[in-house]
């Protein structure tokens, strides 16, 4: 084999491609990135069994072949080569030169054909969506999924799609975030789940682009999302997925709204006094059109006050800050909308139209004057 391309055109096609990449292995093959150039195209894949990236990047094929190659040593070979054209060129041996204006690496790669290729999905069922949506979307639902691996389910998020609908729902165990896109066209009602590390990994090779759509296709064990050069495929997590249903509750007994980015504000203040790993509550008192807000830490204390328009109950309620900030950062709306209904029922934090909804429950707390 023997192929012609751009650094920069090479290092952004690995670069997507080595999110596919396990850290830990025991199988060598699965640590290396396939450059097919056997079909006319340059062809990059890397694949852990779960989930698989190929992609395609532009550049000259002298001689057809196949080579399989370290990825990290590879990466960083590419990575430090002045921004020229890249040569690369293999043996019978699978001995392969990487040449760069007056650099000369040669390394041993492996067979390609020992190579795990990427599943063969029958594309039929699919939604179109852009770009930019799907970026904001796991943006603004991935930070309460678990890291824990004992409940699966748990480590994925939910897409639903009924007719002209996409939900996308995630749950930790003490919250719970659910985000509605309208879709252009009606679809199948569909229910999977698919793994939040594939989410990540898209998020951050996706352009964000408004006019770049993404196809997103699903049959019973994957998922495959296919955008510019670059497909991505990847299993789903089996078993039925929580009913969120009847956790969502319209009864409240206490309605605020409030300005977000001093809500937001307060709440980043308060954990100035709060140390890593500590678990101090934020304790929120709601009384007329103020909301005060007071944290006691061993390093302190601070309580603010701030406007609201109140309806309802005066109610004192707690809860981990963090879970307030995450959801807040992900919330465009200048104005928000919370709905309580006592101290130990979960708040929502959700607009009109419930294009977003943010279940958070409470925790307990001891009052200090």
């Amino acid at each position: 084999m023997k192929i012609v391309c751009s650094k920069s055109n090479l290092l952004s096609g690995l670069q997507i491609v080595s999110k596919a990449v396990p850290s830990k292995t025991t199988m060598s093959i699965l640590e290396c990135i396939l450059i097919d150039a056997s079909k006319g195209v340059i062809k990059l894949t890397a694949n852990d069994m779960e989930l698989g990236i190929e992609t395609v990047i532009e550049g000259e094929i002298i001689n057809k072949g196949i080579i399989a190659l370290d990825a990290k040593i590879f990466l960083d070979i590419i990575r430090k080569l002045p921004d020229n054209d890249v040569t690369i060129e293999t043996d019978a041996s699978y001995k392969t030169s990487i040449i760069c204006e007056k650099a000369k690496f040669n390394i041993i790669g492996k067979s390609g054909e020992d190579f795990s290729y990427l599943p063969l999905i029958e594309r039929e069922d699919s939604i179109v969506i852009s770009q930019f949506t799907l970026k904001e979307v796991v943006r603004q639902t991935i930070f309460s999924i678990s890291d824990n691996d004992n409940n699966k389910l748990m480590t994925g998020e939910l897409f639903e799609i009924n007719g002209n609908e996409l939900k996308v729902v995630s749950l930790d165990g003490h919250r719970i975030s659910i985000r509605k896109i309208e879709l252009k066209n009606e679809y199948t009602n569909k229910k999977v789940v698919v793994p939040g590390k594939t989410l990540n990994e898209i998020s951050k090779i996706l352009s964000g682009d408004t006019e770049n759509d993404v196809s997103i296709f699903f049959t019973d064990k994957h998922v495959v999302f296919e955008f510019d050069q670059t497909i991505v495929v990847s299993r789903l997590i089996e078993g039925e997925y929580f009913k969120i249903d009847q956790m969502l509750s319209s009864d409240y007994e206490t309605k605020v709204k409030i300005n977000k980015k001093e809500f937001l504000n307060c709440i980043d203040r308060a954990t100035l006094l709060v140390k890593e790993g500590d678990k101090k509550p934020i304790i929120i008192n709601i009384s007329d059109d103020t909301m005060e807000l007071k944290i006691n830490s061993t390093v302190g204390s601070m309580n603010e006050e701030i406007d609201i328009k109140k309806q309802g109950k005066d109610l004192m309620i707690g809860f981990n800050p963090k879970f307030l900030i995450d959801a807040l950062k992900v919330i465009d709306d200048e104005e928000i909308d919370i709905y309580l209904v006592n101290p130990k029922a979960p708040c929502f934090i959700k607009d009109p139209e419930e294009k977003y909804i943010y279940l958070i429950l409470p925790v307990n707390f001891t009052t200090v004057n």
